[in-house]
């Protein structure tokens, strides 16, 4: 089975036996105004009143933003406050790594660049260690070498 249609199916197993799809976790943080609501919930928790305010969302927005992040399990609501759940916080910690990620873009097209089939996996991590300066995506760079 093709590596491609294998991730597929893997994907797939584990969204009906735990019940959110991923499509939906991630369509629930996809707009700029539904990312920036999850991130405040994570670095500062809140109350309607007040999220609404500070994200300057109508009430509309806010429900409908906060409903799709209670529905895939994102966040949970305790005495008018929300707050990630353990779920949340895998996957603000995810976003935040993506985050890093897209902030060295252009190293890691420098790295993608070099000729990695010619390249000896040492020279090609020393390369890597010397461009990136973030341990988390040294480490999943070395991995795939």
């Amino acid at each position: 089975m093709a590596r491609l249609e294998y991730q597929r199916k893997v994907i797939s197993d584990a969204e009906k036996q735990e019940g959110t799809p991923l499509t939906d976790i991630l369509k629930a943080i996809a707009d700029d105004k539904s990312l920036v609501l999850f991130n405040t919930i994570a670095n500062a928790g809140g109350d309607t009143d007040i999220l609404i305010r500070r994200l300057d969302l109508t009430r509309k927005q806010y429900y409908f933003r906060i409903s799709a992040l209670l529905k895939t399990g994102l966040i949970s609501r305790k005495s008018r406050q929300y707050n990630l759940t353990s779920f949340g916080k895998i996957v603000y910690d995810a976003q935040l790594m993506i985050g890093r990620a897209a902030n060295t873009f252009w190293k890691l097209k420098a790295i993608d660049s070099l000729e990695t089939d010619k390249l000896p996996a040492d020279e090609r991590n020393k390369i890597i260690n010397t461009l990136i300066d973030n341990q988390d995506i040294i480490k999943i760079l070395v991995k795939q070498s």
